[in-house]
């Protein structure tokens, strides 16, 4: 073999040695760029992650409620009790409710008539406090927006009636109907003297929405097991199965004798 040919053959070897060299190096960097890549994607699913976990739990609503503006005469520790009756009324019944609630439903069709029998002798003073649960186990604003349009109708004087009204119409569980404001207050309608500006106003303003936000994470510090949840002078009644409308209505007459 000719030197010439020799030379050719070396110069060909090291010119496939430099391009082979060139061709680690760049697949030496793609390898560091995709490995790069996937840290970056990693991190920033995790900052998602990261923020969707901070804000489980919040309540979108609760943050976007505004100042807590409590409803007239509501009374209790952070003003969060609606009251009905006599403030010198002997026995007090507390009462959490939820407008969606069935459970709730059930216990104001049973026990409405001897509580508005007793509260109206001036015999027990019973306090209404205000809960969202169903919103937050269903989904929804259905909760919350009953709740501050009963804020609204104690504002007016006329909780009561509205409070009943309420109930009597609660739509099925599963249906947010009361996140309708418009319902809430084609139902004003039927309570005398209700359905004025003013409550609609308070009502499509969402007055007391964080009132009712507030009311609600009260309920979540007591660490009630549900709704309803009714206290008698601060005992638990409603989880007691002996007790009826009857046995509660002699619990507050003896309680106004002794």
């Amino acid at each position: 073999m000719s030197e010439k040919n020799r030379e050719g053959k070396r110069t060909a070897r090291e010119k496939l040695a430099v391009e082979r060299e060139k061709q680690r190096s760049a697949d030496k960097r793609r390898r560091a760029l995709i490995v790069g890549g996937a840290v970056v994607a990693v991190l920033g699913l995790a900052a998602v992650i990261g923020v969707v976990a901070a804000n489980a739990g919040k309540d979108d609503d609760s943050e976007a409620s505004g100042p807590v503006v409590a409803p007239s005469g509501a009374q209790g520790k952070d003003g969060l009790a609606i009251p009905v009756g006599k403030d010198g009324a002997k026995s007090t019944l507390t009462v959490w409710e939820d407008f969606r609630c069935p459970a709730c439903k059930s216990f104001e069709t049973a026990y409405r008539p001897v509580i508005h029998e007793l509260t109206n002798a001036g015999q027990l003073k019973a306090e209404y406090h205000l809960v969202t649960l169903i919103d937050g186990n269903m989904r929804g604003t259905g909760s919350r927006n009953a709740a501050n349009a009963a804020a609204c109708a104690q504002d007016a004087g006329k909780f009561p009636a509205y409070h009943d009204v309420l109930f009597d119409n609660q739509p099925p569980e599963a249906d947010d109907a009361y996140a309708d404001n418009g319902k809430l207050i084609e139902l004003a309608g039927q309570v005398d003297g209700l359905d004025t500006p003013a409550f609609r106003a308070c009502v499509e303003d969402g007055k007391h929405n964080g009132w009712v936000a507030k009311s609600h994470q009260a309920f979540d510090k007591a660490d009630f097991s549900g709704t309803p949840t009714v206290l008698f002078d601060g005992k638990n009644i409603y989880q007691d199965r002996t007790m009826t409308p009857a046995k509660l209505k002699q619990m507050v007459q003896e309680a106004n004798q002794g």
